[in-house]
């Protein structure tokens, strides 16, 4: 890796990394309200979707089509606005959802697919892509030798942060199981992703 990548990139790279994946945000949030409401097992399915859809997201940006985000506000707006009414509309859910009985059903189902979209819907998303493309590849006469190992790296930390907070989330489910701990921490869930709608809404214009 040293001989694409040097020191002091590498360095600056992981740190960027480890901040952007493992502070609380929209798919860490899912993570773990997913994981204590329905199961590490059930959960797992948006948890491997976020790496596949964040490695696709920056992959098209490796190939230059990240820009258009940049150069069309009206794809901006859609982008931004999708991935708040979505993210809303997952707070509803789990703000509704009392007993791990309905976390069973289909409320809180979140599909592979959709966990993958979900991914394209994050205006800040394609905006850190981009930063990783401008800093580490763009310009670069070994600039596929780079994406090679931007890729499959930022797909890692994907993996792992979300995987360790819903591993925190299913730790807490048969205690969340007792009286309307549940209910609270579902709430506090909600609460969140819309804080995290609303930021995303404010700062992306």
């Amino acid at each position: 890796m040293n001989f694409i990548l040097s020191s002091e990139e590498l360095t600056a790279l992981l740190i960027l990394s480890t901040a952007a994946s493992f502070t609380p945000g929209p798919n860490t949030t899912l993570s773990t309200a997913l994981a204590a409401n329905q199961g590490l097992r059930s959960a797992m399915r948006f948890i491997l979707a976020v790496p596949v859809g964040w490695g696709l997201l920056l992959g098209l940006c490796m190939a230059g089509l990240g820009h258009l985000v940049l150069a069309i506000p009206a794809l901006r707006w859609v982008i931004t606005f999708s991935g708040t009414l979505y993210l809303m509309w997952m707070a509803y859910r789990l703000w509704g959802t009392r007993e791990l009985s309905q976390a069973n059903e289909d409320r809180l189902t979140i599909t592979f697919f959709q966990g993958v979209g979900v991914q394209f819907l994050n205006i800040k998303a394609w905006m850190l892509a981009l930063s990783i493309v401008a800093g580490w590849v763009a310009g670069k006469e070994d600039a596929l030798g780079r994406s090679l190992v931007l890729l499959p790296l930022m797909m890692g930390f994907g993996l792992v942060s979300n995987l360790t907070y819903a591993v925190m989330g299913s730790l807490l489910r048969q205690w969340l199981a007792q009286g309307i701990r549940l209910l609270v921490f579902n709430r506090c869930m909600a609460a969140a992703l819309v804080f995290t709608a609303l930021w995303m809404l404010k700062t992306s214009f």
